[in-house]
């Protein structure tokens, strides 16, 4: 399957599961494109017909699914975490690794201001698409409800009808950039958190064992991983270990064996 396989080259991502959703997923662009099939679609794609076109099939295809403060009680063990770096005299660096439309960067942002910690929050994603939502910082009434309390919705939002917007404040405290897990090099530097939740599972064997690699790589030591609540490292690779110090959460092999 072409777009199947074009998922794969550009993200490493399998469909599997997922190959039901295509042709609903994909019926908006169809639409916007005057096409009457998927097969219509692949012709222009296999062609080259438009070049745009490969790219907003991708955006469609991927799981953007993303809420604020997924997992509430992750989040406080992320604040504790980030603490304890800041008690060591550094300023945390977090990267939140497909980021999606920015929720969970975010959220992060919100939770160290809670806390009176100031960190460098980076956030990344492969989709364009998902990245422009993010640094636009727009929700609508459904997205702004879920995970956000009211007291957050009024502190942090404000109010662009129908929609609400991230205030200024709140954006500025993270950077996006695009960054392909399996092809690109990670944001330059180390991290005292890496958020990379609910994505490795859709990578081929070969993908995720590349992607694990570059991810170590990225954590400092002391620092770790925090993985999506169905996923974990153990059978997976060898790169990270089970952290002693906050459960659910992983280490860097080589760092957790110094």
């Amino acid at each position: 399957m072409v777009l199947a396989s074009l998922l794969e080259a550009r993200t490493g991502q399998h469909l599997g599961a997922r190959s039901w959703r295509v042709g609903t997923v994909l019926k908006p662009l169809l639409r916007e494109r005057g096409l009457d099939t998927l097969e219509a679609l692949v012709a222009r794609i296999v062609h080259g017909q438009d070049p745009e076109l490969p790219g907003r099939v991708l955006d469609m295809l991927l799981n953007q699914e993303s809420s604020f403060f997924r997992d509430a009680a992750v989040f406080e063990q992320i604040g504790d975490a980030l603490q304890a770096a800041a008690a060591a005299g550094r300023r945390p660096r977090v990267w939140c690794a497909a980021c999606s439309t920015g929720q969970e960067p975010l959220s992060v942002a919100m939770l160290l201001d809670e806390r009176g910690l100031r960190a460098d929050v980076i956030a990344s994603d492969v989709s364009d698409g998902a990245l422009t939502r993010a640094r636009a910082g727009r929700y609508s009434q459904f997205e702004i409800q879920r995970g956000l309390s009211m007291h957050r919705m009024v502190q942090w939002f404000q109010p662009a009808d129908p929609d609400w917007t991230a205030r200024p404040e709140l954006l500025q405290q993270v950077s996006y950039r695009r960054c392909n897990l399996i092809a690109d090099a990670p944001p330059a530097g180390r991290f005292d958190a890496v958020l990379c939740r609910n994505v490795l599972m859709y990578l081929s064997p070969a993908s995720r064992s590349r992607a694990y690699e570059r991810l170590a790589a990225a954590v400092r030591p002391g620092g770790f991983l925090v993985l999506g609540a169905g996923e974990t490292v153990i059978g997976q690779t060898d790169a990270f270990v089970p952290s002693a110090r906050f459960r659910g959460f992983y280490e860097p092999a080589a760092a957790a064996s110094t």
